[in-house]
C-alpha cells in the first residue's frame, strides 16, 4: 500500500487508510512490523471506532506510539460477537506472542488426576494436556509433586490400579503394589468387577468433595467387620480411613465457603508484575502458583490481570467462580466468554466481604512477597551479567544464553542438547534436544556431533528470524575444550553468524569450559589447589585458555549452565534409549496401526505370542486380512 508518490504507507498514515474500509462490527485486528513480525493483537466491539484511535500519534503512551510507528501492515477478522472476539484474541496472543501485548510467560499445562473410564477396571493416573481420554478429571493441581503425593495416598485409601492396560492384561499374579496394600489386584481376580467398581465410586466421590460421606461409610463397614470378628478386614478399612484423613489434612487451608474457584491477585512494583493464583476444587486447596506476565512498565495492573486471564483459560476449563483482587476491564464480558467455553455459568467477581475477601487478600500478600523475592533475584542477576560482560569484554548484556552438550553410551544413541538461560533463570520451555543424524558422525565423535547440532540450530534461526530478536542468543557456552570450541565456531560461521564480543553489533560471543589438565591446574595463578577442588579452564576465540578465581560468581554461573546442559543431555539420551527398548515389534509392520496392534495383543497376549502364530491363526483376528496375516508372519519368519 502506498501514497500518491508511490511511497509505502506505514504508521498512523497506514492505519488511517485502513480505517476507511473497516466495518463497525466486532472483530480482531493484528498489527505487523518489518519481516512480517506480529507487533500487536487486539479485539474490538467496533473495529472501525477502535482502530481509528491509532490513526494519530497524539495522546498515546510511549509504548503505543512506538507500536504505531513500527506498523507496516494490518489484518482484520470480523466476528459475530465481542465475546467471540475476546476468545480469538486470547488464542492468537498465545500462538503469535506479539511483543506489544501482555504475555503470559508460563503456559505449561497443569497436572490433574484422571480416573480413566475406557476399561472395565478403571486406572488412576497423573494427566497433563488435552483431556481427550474418557474418564473423570480432577484438578488442576498447582504442581506435579502435589499430584504425586495425592496419587500415593489415594492408592492407599482406595486401592485403584495405576498400571497401564498392557501390563494389566498380561499379569498372572499380583504385583508389588498389592503386597504393600496400594492396589486391589483386579488384574488377577483378587477383587471382581463389582467390588472394584465400588472402590472407583468411593474414590470419585472423595475427589468431588465427599470425604465425610466416604469416611462415614467406611467407618460403618469397619464397625460391622469388627462385630463379625473379621478383624483382618476391619484393619484394612482402618488403614484406608487413616489414609483419607491424611490426604484431607495435607490439602492445606480449606475454606468452608469456597467449593470450586480460582483466585487471582495482581501486584506491580519496580517495573515488574506478579499474578498469584490459588486453586480450590471440591472444597480443597490444591495449591498456588505465581506468574510474572511480560508487560510494558506503563501498563496498569488491572489491564495486565485482564489480559493474563483471557490467555490463562485458553486451553483450560474454567471453574464456576473466579475471584480477583481488583476490577478489570471487560470483567462481565470475560465471564460470558468463559461461560460459553465451559458450557455453564462462570462468575468473575471482586469479593468485598467475608471469607472470600480474606482469601483474595491472602493471595495479594503472596503476590507482594513473591514479587519482592523476584526483584531481589533480578538485582542479583543484573550484577552477575555486569561481571560477565567485564570478564569477556562484551558490549552488551546477553538477554539469552544458550549452552550445548552431547551424550551417548559407547558411541551409540548420540543426542545433542541445548538449554536456555534468560534474565530470570533457566527457561525450560525453550530447551531443545537433537538426535544426531549425520552419517559422517561416527560413534563418540563429539566434534562432529557438536558441529551438526549448531549447524541445525543456527541454520533454522537464520531462516526464521533476524539478529536481535528474542530467540537469538548473545552468548553461547559449549561443554568441552579447544576442539569443541573450534567445531562450534566453524559451524556458526558456516551459517553466516559473526562470532565475537560485540553483542550490540549483532555478534554472538562463544566460549567453552572444560576441566583443567593437571599441569595447567598446578601452574595457573588463580587455580584453586585446595583439597578436593577441580580447576576449570575457559576457552574463547582469539584468547589463550584462562582460569577464573574459584569463588567467582561468573565461574559458578558458567558451571551451572554446563551442569544443566549435561543433566538435560543425559536425560534426553536415557529417554531415547528407553523408547527404543520399549518399542513393540509390531510397530515396524506396514498396515498394523494402533487398532490392529491392540487387537493382535488382546488375542495373543503379547508380541511374542503374535510372532509364534501361524498365518492362518492371525487371520482369525478382526481386521487382519489374508495378505496382512502373511505379511505379519513373514516379518517374524524372514526367508533365509
Amino acid at each position: 500500500m502506498s501514497d500518491q508518490l508511490g511511497r509505502p504507507l506505514r504508521g498512523h498514515e497506514l492505519i488511517a487508510d485502513q480505517v476507511q474500509r473497516l466495518p463497525t462490527r466486532p472483530g480482531v485486528y493484528r498489527m505487523f512490523g518489518e519481516e512480517e513480525q506480529v507487533l500487536y493483537v487486539g479485539k474490538a466491539k467496533n473495529l472501525k471506532a477502535r482502530v481509528s484511535n491509532y490513526a494519530t500519534l497524539n495522546g498515546h503512551t510511549n509504548r503505543i506510539a512506538r507500536m504505531i510507528t513500527e506498523t507496516v501492515a494490518m489484518e482484520f477478522v470480523v466476528t459475530d460477537t465481542e465475546t467471540e472476539a475476546l476468545l480469538l484474541e486470547a488464542n492468537l496472543i498465545k500462538q503469535l506472542r506479539p511483543r506489544y501485548n501482555v504475555l503470559m510467560r508460563d503456559d505449561k499445562s497443569f497436572a490433574s488426576i484422571l480416573v480413566a473410564k475406557d476399561h472395565d477396571f478403571p486406572q488412576i493416573l497423573k494427566h497433563r494436556g488435552a483431556q481427550k481420554r474418557p474418564g473423570e478429571y480432577f484438578g488442576p493441581f498447582a504442581s506435579a509433586g502435589a499430584v504425586n503425593r495425592g496419587l500415593n495416598t489415594l492408592q492407599k485409601a482406595f486401592l485403584l490400579r495405576s498400571c497401564n492396560d498392557s501390563v494389566f492384561e498380561n499379569r498372572d499374579r499380583p504385583c508389588l503394589l498389592y503386597q504393600i496394600k496400594r492396589c486391589a489386584a483386579p488384574c488377577t481376580g483378587v477383587v471382581n468387577q463389582r467390588e472394584y467398581a465400588q472402590l472407583v465410586r468411593e474414590a470419585t466421590t472423595f475427589l468431588r468433595g465427599g470425604n465425610r460421606e466416604v469416611t462415614a461409610d467406611l467407618s460403618k463397614e469397619m464397625e460391622e467387620a469388627a462385630e463379625a470378628l473379621d478383624f483382618e478386614r476391619a484393619a484394612r478399612l482402618r488403614d484406608r480411613i487413616r489414609a483419607i484423613a491424611h490426604l484431607t489434612e495435607s490439602q492445606g487451608i480449606n475454606p468452608g465457603s469456597v467449593e470450586e474457584a480460582d483466585v487471582f491477585a495482581v501486584h506491580a512494583d519496580g517495573g515488574q508484575c506478579c499474578v498469584q493464583a490459588f486453586f480450590f476444587r471440591a472444597g480443597q486447596n490444591l495449591g498456588s502458583r505465581a506468574y510474572y506476565p511480560k508487560a510494558d512498565k506503563e501498563e496498569l495492573p488491572a489491564t495486565i490481570l485482564g489480559a493474563f486471564l483471557s490467555q490463562f483459560y485458553d486451553g483450560r476449563m474454567p471453574p464456576r467462580s473466579i475471584m480477583l483482587n481488583q476490577e478489570i476491564p471487560d470483567r462481565e464480558l470475560l465471564g460470558e466468554a468463559l461461560g460459553i467455553k465451559a458450557g455453564r455459568k462462570v462468575e468473575v467477581s471482586v469479593p468485598q466481604r467475608g471469607e472470600k475477601r480474606d482469601i483474595v487478600r491472602q493471595a495479594l500478600v503472596n503476590a507482594r512477597e513473591a514479587l519482592a523475592r523476584r526483584l531481589a533475584e533480578t538485582a542479583s542477576q543484573k550484577r552477575l551479567m555486569q561481571a560477565l560482560c567485564q570478564t569477556f569484554d562484551l558490549t552488551g548484556s546477553p538477554s539469552r544464553v544458550e549452552c550445548y552438550d552431547n551424550s551417548h553410551i559407547g558411541g551409540t544413541g548420540m543426542v545433542g542438547a541445548m538449554i536456555v538461560s534468560g534474565e530470570e533463570g533457566f527457561e525450560k520451555n525453550r530447551y531443545r534436544k537433537f538426535n544426531i543424524k549425520g552419517e559422517d558422525v561416527v560413534g563418540g565423535d563429539d566434534f562432529g556431533a557438536m558441529n551438526e547440532v549448531l549447524s541445525r540450530r543456527f541454520s533454522r534461526l537464520v531462516k526464521e528470524s533476524a539478529p536481535g530478536q528474542d530467540d537469538w542468543p548473545g552468548l553461547v557456552v559449549i561443554d568441552g575444550g579447544m576442539g569443541q570450541l573450534s567445531a562450534a565456531k566453524q559451524a556458526m560461521e558456516d551459517q553466516g553468524i559473526r562470532v565475537g564480543p560485540d553483542i550490540e553489533g549483532g555478534e554472538i560471543m562463544l566460549i567453552s569450559i572444560a576441566k583443567a589438565r593437571r599441569e595447567d591446574a598446578r601452574g595457573g595463578k588463580t587455580a584453586d589447589r585446595s583439597a578436593g577442588a577441580v580447576a576449570e579452564q575457559i576457552f574463547a576465540p582469539g584468547r589463550d585458555a584462562f582460569m577464573l578465581p574459584p569463588r567467582s560468581p561468573v565461574l559458578y554461573y558458567i558451571q551451572r549452565l554446563r551442569d544443566e546442559a549435561h543433566r538435560f543431555a543425559i536425560g534426553a539420551q536415557r529417554a531415547k534409549r528407553t523408547k527404543q527398548i520399549s518399542q513393540n515389534p509390531l510397530d515396524a509392520i506396514d498396515g498394523v496401526g494402533a487398532a490392529r496392534k491392540k487387537a493382535l495383543l488382546h488375542h495373543f497376549g503379547s508380541a511374542k505370542g503374535v510372532s509364534r502364530a501361524k498365518a492362518q491363526d492371525l487371520m482369525s483376528v478382526d481386521g487382519i486380512s489374508e495378505s496382512l496375516a502373511q505379511r505379519i508372519y513373514d516379518h517374524f519368519h524372514p526367508q533365509g
